[in-house]
């Protein structure tokens, strides 16, 4: 009985934040109101509030469990970029949950999207990535902020057009790309400038 209760709730947690995906893609958070989503998914308004206090703490919850799963797999795919370990392992599990949670990433990084979220995001990555990369830079050399930077803005750009396009490449054709474009940058252009590395 409780199994199936959980499926219940799974099932209306994920009709749920369907419904919020699809509205905001149409207007911000600040915009939609419960009676709004509860008509959009045809659930009713005490349904709503078995599991959520309001809209704001919905779309927290949403990206708490979001940031978790992305948390868990840079914790199972540690970073060796100093002794030019690859990345790709990491990308592509990132990319799958991207793709696994695609509606509301999409929602969550468009114009009425919540940038919070995609700084929150980046910060996590860049405690990892670019903790990494500046063991391979000389001490005091600056260059790292700006190369991750070119790289995370290019990423994100990415992720964009893949999520909303519409004849969307696998998730491991799009995370091959971005491993290969992440390392063309950090490790062959990078290694050519002299005086930036340490040997």
């Amino acid at each position: 009985m409780a199994e199936k209760v959980d499926r219940r709730v799974r099932k209306t947690k994920a009709q749920l934040r369907a419904g919020l995906a699809r509205l905001m893609q149409k207007k911000s958070i600040k915009e939609i109101t419960v009676k709004e989503l509860v008509d959009e998914v045809d659930i009713n308004r005490s349904t709503f509030y078995l599991h959520y206090s309001d809209i704001y703490q919905m779309l927290e919850s949403i990206e708490t469990e979001l940031m978790d799963e992305i948390a868990q797999v840079i914790e199972e795919h540690p970073l060796d970029l100093v002794q030019n370990g690859s990345s790709y392992p990491m990308i592509e599990h990132i990319f799958t949950i991207l793709d696994n949670n695609k509606d509301i990433c999409i929602a969550l990084m468009g114009s009425n999207g919540d940038m919070g979220f995609v700084s929150r995001m980046e910060k996590m990555v860049a405690d990892t990535v670019l903790r990494q990369l500046s063991g391979k830079f000389a001490a005091g050399n600056h260059d790292v902020e700006y190369v991750y930077a070119f790289c995370l803005n290019g990423c994100v750009g990415m992720i964009k057009a893949w999520l909303s396009s519409e004849h969307r490449e696998s998730t491991k054709h799009i995370a091959e790309l971005t491993n290969r474009m992440i390392e063309n940058t950090t490790h062959d252009f990078l290694r050519k400038m002299p005086g930036d590395l340490t040997k």
